[in-house]
């Protein structure tokens, strides 16, 4: 039984003939990507502007379409449903309104009287807070914290796994990837909250793994092919890695897409930083994480510290 495969076996691209039109163009993209973010801005979400939020248990299962066209009319500005628990429990962030916590409390009101008016007294409503500027500037900056913290480790991991270069390589891989990312939701207005964080923090360990398959191939084919020109191994490991590689994109490219299309509003943002995610971090384990090592002459730095081995 033979089995399906995306690329052929004993593929020949030459990737690194074209590595500096493909780097130069990764640079244009992450510089567009900051001036995006500094000129437009994102759009925050409730977790980093501050607001409401109300926790309510329905009678029977939530229907969160309906419930979220209701309180739309409210005029409140965004808010945001979302199952916890089973599907009778409901979180509902409402958006920071005008003024003082009067205010605050004026908005929570008015949702509650929506919600017994429309859907009867049976629902309860177990908890309200308030989230101010302070709490979510805090969620901010950890969120900027946690992803740092993320790609620190990265180049600690790969620098004690590999030689230096890999580490700084795939550091460039994962800026790229996060930039890229962030910049996308400026430009696309989508709402930037903690779950784009958490999906920045998949992002950053999706590429990771996919960098370090190549990484191997590339350590392992230096050892076999000593005399061969750095950049002709790295277009045979890149080759010889291009199947799993692809494939791998392809079937979470699969997943992903099935639930940006029929999860609903609430995961929808969230799946579209994985896609482009999983699309970018692809892209950067063969044109950036590969290609930074010719600029780094690996060959010529492995061969050094090898004479120096052997002269020891």
């Amino acid at each position: 039984m033979r089995r399906f495969r995306l690329i052929p076996d004993g593929t020949t691209f030459a990737f690194m003939r074209y590595r500096l039109y493909f780097l130069w163009a990764s640079i244009a993209v992450i510089v567009l990507s900051m001036l995006a973010v500094v000129v437009i801005g994102l759009n925050f979400g409730i977790d980093f502007r501050g607001g409401t939020l109300l926790e309510i248990r329905t009678p029977g299962p939530a229907d969160l379409a309906t419930m979220r066209r209701s309180l739309n009319e409210l005029g409140l500005g965004q808010v945001q449903l979302q199952n916890f628990g089973d599907e009778r429990e409901v979180l509902i962030r409402i958006e920071k309104q005008e003024g003082e916590a009067e205010e605050q409390q004026k908005a929570i009101e008015r949702v509650k009287q929506r919600l017994v008016e429309e859907f009867g007294e049976g629902i309860e409503f177990r908890r309200a807070e308030f989230v101010g500027p302070k709490v979510s500037e805090e969620l901010l900056r950890n969120g900027i914290m946690a992803v740092l913290l993320a790609v620190g480790l990265v180049l600690v991991y790969i620098w004690f796994r590999f030689e230096w270069q890999f580490g700084a390589g795939a550091v460039f891989a994962l800026v790229h990837d996060v930039a890229t990312t962030i910049g996308v939701f400026a430009i696309v207005g989508l709402e930037f909250n903690l779950s784009t964080v958490a999906a920045i923090l998949t992002i950053v360990g999706y590429s990771l793994n996919d960098t370090v398959v190549v990484y191997d191939r590339i350590r392992e084919n230096l050892r076999r092919f000593k005399t061969v020109k750095l950049e002709e191994v790295i277009d045979r490991s890149l080759n010889e890695t291009l199947s799993r590689t692809l494939m791998t994109s392809l079937t979470t490219l699969l997943a992903l897409f099935a639930l940006f299309f029929f999860g609903g509003a609430v995961i929808r943002d969230f799946t579209f930083a994985m896609i482009w995610g999983v699309i970018v971090g692809t892209y950067s384990s063969i044109y950036i994480a590969a290609p930074v090592l010719l600029y780094f002459n690996l060959r010529a730095v492995l061969a050094k510290e090898g004479a120096a081995t052997s002269a020891g």
